[in-house]
């Protein structure tokens, strides 16, 4: 009996230890992060960071401007998202009401197997297939293209979207199935009318957790976006070079001098760069919580 006690209390010791070692490691990350960052405003405005139109970090008059960056990792956000989440809830539904048990279990093997793939070997794909596709069909100087990255990272996202939406789906209580069929409704209006409103919750964190996938990635971005850091239009952007965030980090921090206002221009943009994450985990978290409400 007190053997058992003294277990439990022990496990219980490990875990909050675990907790607290987690939080106090973040907590490290984001005082190391915002620190360096703030520096840059002793001699830029935070206006002019968040508002300049320029990245121009190594030249005579310097200008760090984060727009160009932010929009360019928004407009491949953004094309992530318009071909991901219609094929990755298109999927789900697939997987979770329409194909045979034995197909379904063939097919989430390979789902989870392309989530574990390196980032790198995406990004080599898509430098080796997808940059000569994109050049020869648009007819391009280059086939780096935020379009290109777009495609890329919603071929990435989409084993989030598809792994956590078909959970959404597949909690849906069957009593809701049997009812719908009961009253005379079809398998497809079923699933448009009544599974996929009861499961909207959860195909909703599905999407912002594939949203914080996609800004996050790096490597990919590098090989396949083209690294220019300049404004990009609207719609045509979509076939012009962009740089990212993330990319801008990789691609700058090995070089920079230690200690420069570059330097701290890096651990800046890094810091909108986890507000921005951080932003979306909470809201995908604030939506699982209400999906779970719902289903219990």
């Amino acid at each position: 009996m007190f053997n058992r006690i003294y277990k439990e209390k022990g496990i219980e010791s490990v875990l909050f230890f675990v907790s607290t070692l987690t939080v106090a490691v973040l907590f490290l990350i984001c005082l190391f992060l915002f620190r360096d960052g703030i520096l840059l405003f002793k001699e830029t405005s935070l206006l002019d960071f968040l508002t300049g139109r320029f990245w121009y970090p190594t030249s005579v008059n310097k200008q760090f401007g984060l727009l160009p960056l932010f929009l360019g990792s928004l407009l491949v956000t953004a094309g992530a998202i318009l071909f991901s989440v219609p094929l990755g809830i298109a999927s789900a539904i697939y997987i979770s009401e329409i194909a045979h048990p034995k197909v379904a279990d063939f097919l989430k093997p390979f789902i989870e197997i392309l989530a574990g793939i390196p980032s790198v070997v995406f990004g080599f794909f898509g430098l080796v297939v997808l940059v000569p596709f994109m050049q020869n069909t648009f007819n391009l100087p280059t086939g780096q293209t935020a379009l290109t990255g777009s495609i890329m990272l919603g071929i990435m996202a989409l084993p989030t979207i598809v792994t956590i939406s078909e959970d959404a789906i597949s909690s849906v209580p069957s009593t809701l199935r049997q009812g719908s069929l009961a009253l005379g409704a079809t398998r497809w209006q079923t699933i448009y009318k009544v599974i996929i409103p009861a499961a909207l919750s959860g195909i909703s964190a599905a999407v912002m957790l594939g949203v914080g996938r996609a800004i996050g990635e790096t490597m990919t971005l590098m090989m396949v976006t083209g690294n220019a850091a300049i404004i990009p239009s609207f719609p045509g952007g979509f076939l012009d070079p962009v740089r990212t965030m993330t990319a801008t980090i990789a691609l700058e921090m090995g070089e920079v001098p230690q200690g420069s206002d570059h330097f701290y221009a890096l651990f800046a943009v890094g810091s909108v760069l986890f507000i921005i994450t951080f932003l979306i985990n909470l809201i995908a978290d604030s939506i699982k919580k209400k999906y779970r409400f719902k289903v219990d």
